[in-house]
């Protein structure tokens, strides 16, 4: 299975536009930049779409730990926080942290820790951002 997502850029890096598409249609042309990557800007940026499916990921993931476990969650609430910082000539992701609110009815602590520390591993998204990278680049002019 193979999910798409489109960028395109247009001008310099301070001064430039981005609209960002993905397979689904969720996001169509929606607008990135310099602002909204480094400043307040309106818009959104990769490190909040990293969040967003890390999030999203790893909640998932866990969902399928806890039923392992003999235990249904009522809800999972997780935010990620993703940290750019600069680092010599350009800009490094230098942490992310998960932070997990679960209700679960009669739920064993240990258990659902375990569950947890399981799911921040075995999430593919987790896994991804220690994968290699490759990469098929293509010019036209």
């Amino acid at each position: 299975m193979k999910r798409t997502a489109t960028a395109v850029w247009s001008g310099g890096l301070k001064d430039g536009k981005g609209n960002i598409s993905t397979q689904s249609g969720i996001l169509s042309n929606t607008q990135y930049g310099f602002s909204s990557r480094f400043e307040s800007g309106a818009g959104t940026n990769p490190e909040e779409l990293i969040a967003a499916a890390h999030a999203g990921c790893f909640t998932m993931a866990l969902s399928g730990q806890l039923g392992e476990a003999g235990m249904v969650a009522e809800q999972l609430s997780t935010s990620a926080a993703v940290t750019i910082e600069k680092s010599g000539d350009g800009f490094s992701i230098t942490a992310i942290h998960l932070d997990l609110l679960a209700k679960i009815p009669g739920g064993d602590k240990q258990a659902f820790l375990a569950a947890a520390e399981r799911a921040k591993a075995g999430c593919p998204v987790s896994k991804v951002l220690n994968a290699p990278i490759t990469l098929e680049a293509k010019l036209e002019t």
